[in-house]
């Protein structure tokens, strides 16, 4: 897909806004969504989303939404660090298939890191889909930050 194009009410974020699709959240506010990656790339794998913008990419996104999402980024980076102690935290966003983004929904995803861990970035997560129950009880750690 490239940069253009009309949004999909029916992608996987705005079925989780609607309350179709289950999510662990982390943290949410009257403009912003987090939860952890179903997919996680590393142990705390996070997603902020605008809850209102239907902007597909950051070249969409109004000034507005983008300044909220990423206060909220900031917001949960913190408390996973709190939570997880992680040697440095990736801050991704991706825009375009060609870059490498799968879900046309702005998103941002949070990486708590470590020393050691592979570098770069894998589309459909490292280890497959996490256990429901693992990510509750890693998503109470880091809800217990705020």
């Amino acid at each position: 897909m490239s940069l253009d194009g009309t949004y999909d009410d029916a992608n996987i974020f705005a079925l989780i806004l609607q309350g179709k699709i289950p999510s662990t959240t982390l943290y949410e506010d009257a403009d912003t969504l987090s939860f952890l990656d179903i997919m996680p790339q590393t142990r705390g794998h996070a997603l902020v989303i605008s809850k209102w913008s239907k902007a597909r990419n950051l070249l969409e996104m109004e000034d507005k939404a983008l300044a909220q999402v990423m206060a909220t980024t900031k917001k949960v980076a913190t408390a996973i660090r709190k939570a997880l102690n992680p040697d440095g935290i990736q801050i991704a966003q991706f825009n375009g298939a060609p870059a490498g983004q799968t879900i046309f929904h702005l998103h941002v995803h949070i990486l708590p890191r470590w020393e050691g861990d592979p570098k770069g970035f894998a589309a459909h997560g490292a280890g497959g889909k996490a256990d429901p129950d693992a990510l509750e009880a890693l998503a109470q750690e880091i809800r217990a930050q705020f």
